[in-house]
């Protein structure tokens, strides 16, 4: 069942990121589709969370993207090369996200190594959050693209990811944001998964 933007849309960022653990993450690009379970997500919160204030500032005009309802892509790149797929949750005056992080590749594992350049499935082909756009074919062409269309949506299976098969840590390269921000145990994983980035 694909899930509604109504998911998206509710006030808790840290709920909804919490919730995406399990929920297969979908494109459907030029009639190829690839998709794979989600098994890490982080949180970014427009109050308290200093990493997405200075986020606000210097992505100013991507940014935009984050003043909607919740339930449309927000991609940015960095380092001029990796794409990031966050999606908008709240509302318009709450500029809150989600970042996907990692997933388990399961539909169109040829597609996506092909777009990797890899001859077999790897850590290394899903595992990041660049990498898995790379393989999903998810670029910033996408940002705004509503999640309940045919392009790029999840669908939920029926996985409820346990508290207890959830890691909670601090968040990948925020210490320029400063120790408050940087410690926030935003990251959320499913325990034990081979496919989740590396720890840092």
């Amino acid at each position: 069942m694909k899930l509604p933007l109504a998911f998206y849309q509710r006030p808790d960022v840290l709920q909804i990121a919490r919730e995406l653990l399990g929920k297969h993450l979908y494109t459907n690009l030029n009639g190829v589709v690839t998709a794979g379970r989600v098994v890490e997500t982080e949180s970014y919160r427009h109050e308290g969370d200093h990493s997405m204030t200075l986020h606000l500032q210097r992505k100013r005009q991507q940014a935009s993207a984050l003043y909607a309802p919740g339930g449309r892509a927000y991609i940015y790149t960095v380092y001029d090369r990796h794409a990031l797929f966050n999606i908008a949750t709240h509302d318009a005056a709450h500029p809150d996200t989600v970042l996907i992080r990692a997933i388990e590749p399961l539909v169109g594992l040829d597609e996506m190594l092909r777009r990797r350049g890899l001859g077999a499935p790897a850590r290394a082909l899903t595992a990041g959050p660049g990498v898995l756009t790379q393989a999903l074919g998810i670029t910033p062409a996408l940002s705004g693209t509503a999640l309940d269309g045919e392009v790029l949506w999840f669908e939920d299976h029926g996985e409820t990811v346990a508290g207890a098969d959830v890691w909670a840590s601090a968040r990948v390269g925020l210490a320029y944001a400063g120790p408050e921000a940087a410690g926030l145990p935003w990251r959320f994983r499913v325990r034990d998964s081979k496919w989740t980035s590396p720890a840092k």
